[in-house]
């Protein structure tokens, strides 16, 4: 298997390399439109350790927070502020946080600095709390099931969605892209959340793609075969671009299912 063709996603899609733009407008869009942000909130003394905070018009049930994706080495928190849509019609807050990328840190500091990302966004927002993310940032939000990640207000999750999640990183090592990220077999066994027995047991839904690339199909697949707290969702038509857009729709079956 050549891994790099089995985890290239924009070669596959239509028009895939236009994506980011339109990501990117989509979110200043949404900023113009929804006044009630509060932006760069620091959570640690690097530039990237900063999250943005969307607001509903009234007090909040509770705190969603999402975790880009981007291999761990691109994208930021204001490419994504118009997926919090969804939640906050329904009166959740939503945190956007930027995060150190690679090769600048590996993605075991990356975990850690989610962590720290997550709490100081709930001292922000009373009420529960639920994790999304996207590919690599579906990776992160897992992370937070399992117990060797120190994280003080893990008793406030009360679910998980990782949308397209990198749950075995083993296979990326045999990647070109591993010259950036660097992941050895030591911290491929321990950042791979599909290869975490010690969690927390928190309700998780995988969510997945059904026209993505087949190792994504598979990785989720594993993921949610390897935690008994999880169940899978393949959603048609879509494919690994395209896969979070319901998170900006109000009624859209993936909003429902992040806030039951």
């Amino acid at each position: 298997m050549d891994f790099d063709i089995a985890y290239a996603n924009a070669d596959f899609i239509p028009n895939g390399n236009d994506f980011p733009a339109k990501w990117k407008k989509s979110a200043s869009d949404f900023r113009a439109a929804h006044k009630n942000l509060r932006l760069d909130l620091p959570y640690g003394e690097d530039a990237s350790n900063a999250f943005d905070l969307v607001l509903p018009e009234a007090t909040p049930n509770g705190l969603v927070v999402f975790v880009h994706g981007g291999y761990w080495k691109v994208f930021g928190r204001r490419d994504w502020t118009h997926l919090a849509a969804g939640p906050v019609a329904h009166g959740y807050a939503v945190a956007l946080p930027s995060y150190p990328l690679a090769p600048d840190a590996r993605i075991g500091q990356i975990t850690r600095t989610i962590a720290r990302a997550i709490e100081a966004s709930a001292a922000q927002v009373d009420g529960p709390i639920r994790l999304t993310g996207h590919s690599a940032g579906g990776h992160l939000v897992a992370r937070m099931n399992c117990l060797d990640v120190a994280l003080t207000c893990r008793d406030r999750i009360a679910r998980i969605l990782p949308i397209s999640p990198l749950g075995d990183l083993r296979p990326l090592m045999q990647t070109t892209m591993n010259d950036t990220l660097r992941i050895d077999a030591a911290e491929a066994q321990v950042e791979s959340p599909a290869l975490n027995d010690t969690r927390a047991g928190i309700p998780t839904t995988v969510w997945v793609g059904a026209d993505e690339r087949p190792a994504f199909l598979d990785q989720a697949r594993d993921l949610a075969l390897a935690w008994s707290e999880a169940e899978l969702v393949i959603a048609p038509g879509r494919h690994h671009f395209d896969v979070i857009e319901p998170l900006s729709d109000p009624d859209s079956d993936m909003v429902a299912d992040l806030l039951r």
